[in-house]
């Protein structure tokens, strides 16, 4: 990286390089067994109907999640919401999604709200980095948008990480499972 590079195309390589060398090319392959398969019982999960589970807060302990369930996190409240918010996508939120009941479907979705989120990221100069994120982000409203699109590299590199294992712990369950 040269000397000069701006900070932001710093913020935006450093997603795009861990989403094109290691998440998008670890998610090729995604089978529907794998998106829904349950590693302990009582997973949250998005049904086959659409229906995802979800509850604010949370309940305590957290429920163990699916891939479908952590692919929808990633795409509507990470990706998609903060899209609508920041960069002038359609309107998004978890009671009002539409969420893919197949990997593929999913997949589409991760790679389109991705793609939005990464050209709005680009669009960003220095000044646009350091103004307040806004009402949209709540009780975090004046933090820098650069703290704001930290955040969203971090949420998206954790959450990648955890369906990664998932899927190490599919192929190498002795469980019976859907191949």
């Amino acid at each position: 990286m040269s000397p000069t590079t701006s900070l932001t195309t710093q913020l935006a390589d450093q997603l795009d390089f861990h989403w094109t060398h290691q998440l998008r090319p670890r998610l090729d392959g995604l089978t529907d067994a794998e998106y829904r398969w349950e590693p302990v019982p009582g997973c949250w999960t998005v049904h086959a109907d659409g229906g995802v589970d979800f509850s604010y807060p949370p309940p305590q302990p957290e429920p163990f999640t699916t891939i479908a369930w952590r692919l929808a996190h990633v795409i509507v409240g990470v990706f998609a919401a903060r899209n609508h918010s920041h960069f002038g996508g359609p309107p998004a939120d978890y009671l009002s999604w539409r969420y893919a009941t197949d990997a593929a479907t999913a997949l589409g979705q991760l790679d389109e709200q991705y793609g939005v989120w990464t050209a709005g990221v680009r669009t960003l100069d220095d000044d646009a980095l350091a103004r307040p994120c806004g009402p949209a982000e709540g009780q975090w409203s004046e933090y820098p948008m650069m703290a704001l699109v930290l955040h969203i590299n971090r949420e998206v590199i954790h959450h990648g990480a955890e369906i990664a294992c998932i899927r190490d712990l599919y192929v190498h369950s002795t469980d019976e499972k859907e191949k």
